[in-house]
């Protein structure tokens, strides 16, 4: 996500906060935090499948994702 992409979230919170958001802006929050989610998710997604547990026998396993619970 870009840097101006972010400014303008926290401009619109900013907003929200004080004088509230039209129809239109409120509408922009929530696709550009729904982007932000999507992208950090994938992040930490990417960060996480490259982190190895030591084993008692000393190899390294990767991190296993589990199913949702739902």
């Amino acid at each position: 996500m870009e840097h101006e992409q972010i400014e303008r979230i926290n401009e619109l919170a900013r907003k929200k906060k004080t004088i509230g958001l039209t129809q239109q802006e409120a509408e922009e929050q929530a696709q550009l935090r729904a982007q932000y989610l999507r992208e950090f998710r994938a992040n930490m997604e990417a960060t996480l499948s490259r982190v190895r547990v030591e084993q008692e026998d000393g190899s390294y396993k990767p991190l296993i994702k589990k199913e949702k619970l739902n």
